[in-house]
């Protein structure tokens, strides 16, 4: 579906850029008269299922495609903020493999944004936080095509398996004369090793 999406963005495109602006606007003005006519056509569906089967509107929701329809339509029967948590569950187990999980932290349905907090990455793979964000992004896209901007927070890690030596340290005596301490210099000043662990 979202391919056939990306399809017809290029060709609106496409179209904008070869007509002129009163042709582009009938030509958009048509295709939105088309949306509704098919929006209807599906509003409809619902009601009748709703009446007559409703046991099978749940199937109805549950089928890709049937749903991005839907959701295009304005019409599909689960909250934005549902949908994203269920696609979030949908990829837990593939993040759990990798040992990673994520934190759903803000829904803006009017920007059309969410903020995510991805928790741990796989060890040994200097890919896997690229990949669960990838999966993260695409399973929400694919439940919330409204959804235009997914801001992903991903805690730093510190590495502290490995030391990371700073050398020695000058000791700093304290100079009478001027008052302040001064940087002994030679060989024989006594010295710390410092290391962060």
């Amino acid at each position: 579906m979202a391919s056939i999406g990306a399809a017809i963005e290029r060709k609106l495109d496409d179209l904008q850029a070869r007509l002129d602006p009163t042709s582009y606007d009938s030509v958009m003005e048509l295709l939105q008269s088309i949306t509704d006519l098919y929006g209807s056509g599906l509003a409809r569906m619902l009601e009748l299922t709703d009446l007559h089967a409703p046991e099978l509107t749940a199937r109805l929701v549950a089928d890709d495609l049937l749903a991005s329809l839907l959701i295009g339509s304005g019409l599909h029967p689960d909250e934005l903020e549902m949908r994203i948590h269920r696609a979030l569950d949908a990829v837990r187990p593939f993040l759990a493999g990798h040992g990673g999980d994520v934190e759903l932290l803000d829904v803006d349905e009017h920007a059309g944004a969410v903020r995510l907090r991805l928790l741990g990455s796989c060890d040994g793979c200097p890919s896997s936080a690229i990949t669960l964000r990838s999966t993260v992004e695409r399973a929400i896209m694919e439940a919330a095509p409204e959804i235009g901007l997914i801001d992903v927070e991903e805690p730093a890690q510190l590495d502290t398996s490995t030391p990371i030596a700073l050398g020695q340290k000058p000791v700093t005596m304290f100079d009478p004369a001027t008052g302040c301490g001064a940087a002994q210099s030679n060989d024989e000043s006594t010295t710390s090793d410092v290391a962060i662990r």
